[in-house]
């Protein structure tokens, strides 16, 4: 009777108290045995409640090192006990029932109330396992630091960390809260059902219980950003065109977003419309400011976004808080300047890889200039682009592209050298530096210029040398290290 009145009090199964209560004894009936280490097990009738108890001997190999002979026994032995023991099993023998007397009796309440616990802890979470990604209400318990302790009922407690509270709200013991169930984790104690309220998807949540257009998936949320208890971005995709997104999601007078807004302490929500187009998407993204041009690093991932300069410090936002949610909103860096800056940027990245293109492929400014108004910015790319593309170019005939096809694998493969040999292009190589009547000053001066070692001074001629331009070399030096360079 006291089983079922437990059980049916706590909500556990008629078993784990009489697992706990056999627990209890079979720990009182150890006791008997002070100087020994015993195993013992005790077996209630589930019917009549008189129990029994047995001492027990773990059966281990013969040529087994065993740890005590107090609850271990040989298997030669324990056949002769028992015929038919196996390794691993049990051999037993029945004891006298321990006194169940005032100490039985509170080592039985521990060990019941411990069994309980736990058997009420699996149940929670065996209950909320599958609710993951779902959202969750209960009443503040209790506030700890910033921690929240949440009565979700049944017994069951869930936990929202301060870092998962929404900054400055006012929450007191006894509100009614709501949050995303992020996380659901066995633990012996401690809490297992782990809210948050400033997870993306929460709003995503709230969303699809104030709009139902979404939740039917007439309109889909596709991203969402947050700066929890400010500002947040969402991006929406209608899957029936008759249907506005932003506007299903605003509701009339803009009753659905504030009562999503409500819930977040009167977080300011941008619906922002999904676009497969990436650079559309940022432009999007980037509302309520106005895209004036865009330059797309695919390569890097980024994107340069140029703004009229009285709208720059908009674009931005305060704090850099706009440009943040449209970046993580979209997934793509997103750099804002303004048109000037980018022009600006932009011509210095080409002179940056015009230059390039002079010193690698050993060609001439006019070249090198046609190469970047094309579109190309690196040496890889002039090295295994198809040269379809390349010929596409006025004045390219087959000879200049597989030319500079060579010209950009040569100066790939050298690289690729000089990194494996830990060749640094801005420093000499020892070799260089073991040239007769080389300096240091001057090894790095030459280093300056792409020549770090013996070879590569060796393959000049003297008049290139001289066309460097580099003070204390004239024509009699420069003759001189070259040959000194040769002369291995």
């Amino acid at each position: 009777m006291v089983v079922d009145a437990v059980a049916n009090e706590k909500g556990v199964p008629k078993d784990v108290i009489f697992e706990a209560m056999e627990a209890a004894l079979a720990s009182a009936a150890k006791k008997r045995y002070p100087t020994e280490e015993v195993l013992a097990r005790v077996s209630i009738d589930k019917h009549s409640g008189e129990y029994e108890t047995f001492r027990r001997w773990e059966v281990v190999a013969d040529d087994a090192v065993m740890e005590s002979p107090d609850w271990q026994v040989r298997l030669m032995d324990a056949v002769d006990l028992k015929p038919g023991s196996a390794v691993g099993e049990f051999i037993e023998e029945q004891i006298e029932n321990p006194e169940f007397g005032r100490i039985a009796a509170q080592a039985a309440k521990q060990v019941i109330v411990q069994r309980v616990r736990e058997a009420e802890r699996a149940q929670i979470v065996e209950a909320y396992a599958d609710r993951v990604g779902e959202l969750i209400t209960g009443i503040v318990k209790r506030v700890e630091r910033g921690n929240l302790y949440i009565d979700l009922g049944g017994n069951a407690e869930a936990f929202i960390s301060r870092d998962k509270s929404i900054p400055r709200e006012a929450v007191r013991a006894g509100d009614r809260v709501r949050g995303y169930l992020y996380e659901v984790r066995s633990e012996p104690r401690g809490p297992q059902l782990f809210i948050s309220r400033t997870a993306p998807e929460f709003m995503i949540e709230l969303f699809k219980l104030e709009v139902p257009e979404v939740g039917q998936g007439l309109v889909e949320i596709k991203a969402c950003a947050r700066d929890a208890g400010d500002r947040a971005k969402i991006a929406v995709l209608a899957h029936d065109h008759r249907t506005d997104p932003i506007g299903a999601c605003i509701g009339m007078r803009g009753s659905r977003v504030q009562a999503v807004s409500n819930e977040l302490n009167g977080e300011r929500i941008d619906i922002v419309l999904w676009n497969e187009n990436s650079a559309q998407f940022v432009i999007n993204a980037m509302a309520p400011a106005e895209v004036q041009s865009i330059i797309v690093d695919e390569e890097k991932h980024s994107m340069d976004i140029a703004v009229a300069e009285d709208k720059l410090s908009q674009a931005i936002g305060r704090g850099g808080q706009n440009v943040r949610l449209a970046s993580k909103l979209t997934g793509w860096q997103l750099n804002v300047m303004t048109a000037d800056q980018v022009r600006e940027k932009s011509e210095s990245e080409q002179e940056a890889a015009r230059a390039l293109f002079v010193e690698k492929l050993e060609v001439d400014n006019e070249i090198a200039q046609i190469l970047v108004q094309e579109g190309f910015s690196t040496v890889e790319e002039i090295a295994y682009v198809p040269t379809a593309e390349l010929l596409a170019i006025d004045g390219f005939d087959e000879d200049i592209v597989e030319e500079l096809r060579a010209r950009a694998r040569d100066a790939l493969l050298t690289d690729a050298l000089m990194v494996e040999e830990g060749i640094d292009e801005n420093k000499p190589a020892d070799d260089l530096l073991e040239v007769e009547s080389m300096d240091e000053e001057l090894a790095y001066e030459l280093a300056q210029h792409g020549i770090v070692s013996r070879e590569n001074l060796a393959d000049l001629a003297t008049d290139e040398l001289i066309e460097l331009a580099i003070e204390g070399i004239d024509e009699k030096r420069a003759a001189a290290l070259i040959m000194a360079a040769r002369n291995t």
